[in-house]
């Protein structure tokens, strides 16, 4: 995106929304530059737990991409975690992803490739807190090439996922 803060913001819009997946918090577990390696170290019941999460979290974000698609960011706003409304006002994410998604086109194709998970420490650029992301490679008719398309979301104090961020890369 253009701006810092609106990349902080859109980190933090993708979280959860319209798509409030509720689910007991999951231990969260920082980046790891090997994720096989760190879900081969979970027990088969917490391997079990995280794939049930990132299917509801699959499915959020799928309703999240849905409402973007039919132009109703000011609800995926509206439904977005504090952390995120603190970061960026309802108007200026509203404006920054129409402008975005025009310059792209209509989709014509989206891949969910990945779910990730990321624990920041307070202090960083990133507000504190356990995040979970969902990544699409998508094609637009305007773009010759897929683009990454992100959903965030924000494990809340009252233990909700909510979205954090969208962005387009």
């Amino acid at each position: 995106m253009k701006t810092s803060k609106f990349v902080l913001a859109s980190l933090l819009l993708a979280f959860a929304g319209a798509a409030s997946a509720q689910q007991p918090a999951q231990p969260a577990r920082a980046p790891a530059q090997n994720p096989q390696a760190a879900q081969q170290k979970l027990t088969p019941e917490q391997q079990a737990q995280v794939a049930r999460q990132d299917a509801e979290m699959s499915k959020a974000a799928a309703q999240v991409v849905q409402l973007v698609d039919q132009n109703k960011t000011a609800e995926v706003w509206a439904g977005a975690s504090p952390v995120a409304k603190g970061a960026v006002g309802m108007d200026e994410f509203v404006k920054q992803i129409a402008l975005d998604r025009q310059k792209l086109g209509a989709v014509t194709e989206r891949k969910q490739v990945a779910v990730t998970r990321a624990l920041y420490p307070a202090g960083g650029q990133v507000p504190a807190g356990n995040y979970v992301n969902v990544v699409y490679a998508t094609k637009f008719a305007s773009s010759p090439q897929a683009v990454r398309e992100l959903v965030s979301f924000h494990l809340d104090e009252d233990k909700t996922w909510r979205v954090s961020g969208y962005s387009l890369r």
